[in-house]
């Protein structure tokens, strides 16, 4: 049986009335931010937030703010008919389509950052990103004020500064991290792997297979930089172009882990970000 045409909200306005009624009615509301070009890791996304609520909230804005000039914010896929037509077929009650004058109003300045946490890894090499993140998800939540917001793990740093953020700005939201969703190969679904070519797709899953090696190294008690400098010519011998880092860290603060051999029952995060012809693609992996 074919669902009916999930509802879209595009104006502030249209969204606050339709929750003020949930609201009224006692109901739970989980949100799901994304920027579009669905793939059936977002759509996981919402099946975790339908779990933990009663309607779902998912919204698709391509945020300015994030990306820098030379990247690809003009070439970034749009695709909302096709992403409507996920969102009922996954039970989302409700998109969130705003324009970008909804989000940055004329005369806008105000900017959120999370400067300790997104200086590093990602911030290193795309210092505007997370402050674009941190500015659009404030916004975001102030727009929809869930009781839940559901990200994806594939983005554990994006995440852990989603978390920093609504502790420090007191916002009432429990953030939920859902496991990362894969291809058959391994390799981490992302709109991005769209640009890939085939024999840049074979060479992709390389990335979270090196990560998943050097967990079980250092699980098996190899010291934490024999164990990622393996990683890092794996990677080289798989043919990426170019590794922009590969860090064992901890969850919390990634924060870098010793050298040595890892204490048990010490939580790590494996983390990397490596570029195969244009197509900068990214993982991580818990040890």
């Amino acid at each position: 049986m074919t669902r009916p045409p999930v509802d879209v909200c595009r104006t502030l306005t249209e969204l606050r009335a339709t929750l003020a009624d949930w609201r009224a009615q006692g109901l739970r509301i989980g949100f799901v931010p994304t920027m579009g070009a669905l793939h059936e890791g977002h759509l996981s996304l919402v099946h975790h937030a339908l779990q933990n609520a009663d309607r779902v909230v998912a919204s698709i804005f391509v945020n300015p703010t994030q990306f820098a000039a030379h990247e690809d914010l003009d070439t970034y896929p749009r695709t909302e008919e096709t992403d409507l037509a996920a969102f009922r077929d996954a039970g989302c009650h409700l998109a969130y389509c705003p324009d970008p004058m909804e989000m940055y109003p004329p005369g806008e300045e105000t900017r959120v950052k999370v400067p300790t946490l997104g200086a590093r890894l990602e911030g290193e090499f795309r210092p505007h990103f997370f402050g674009g993140v941190a500015t659009v998800v404030t916004r975001l939540f102030i727009h929809v004020m869930p009781d839940l917001a559901v990200c994806g793990e594939k983005d554990f740093q994006q995440v852990a500064i989603i978390r920093r953020m609504t502790r420090d700005l007191g916002f009432p939201i429990d953030i939920l991290a859902a496991p990362t969703v894969r291809e058959a190969s391994g390799l981490a679904m992302s709109s991005r792997n769209a640009y890939l070519t085939a024999d840049q797709r074979r060479a992709a899953p390389a990335l979270f297979a090196s990560l998943h090696r050097a967990a079980l190294r250092i699980r098996a008690g190899t010291a934490v930089s024999v164990a990622m400098a393996e990683a890092y010519i794996a990677l080289d011998q798989a043919g990426f172009q170019k590794i922009d880092y590969l860090a064992a860290c901890a969850p919390d603060t990634l924060l870098p882990l010793p050298l040595g051999p890892l204490a048990p029952d010490t939580p790590a995060r494996l983390l990397g970000a490596a570029w195969l012809g244009k197509t900068r693609l990214i993982d991580n992996f818990g040890v």
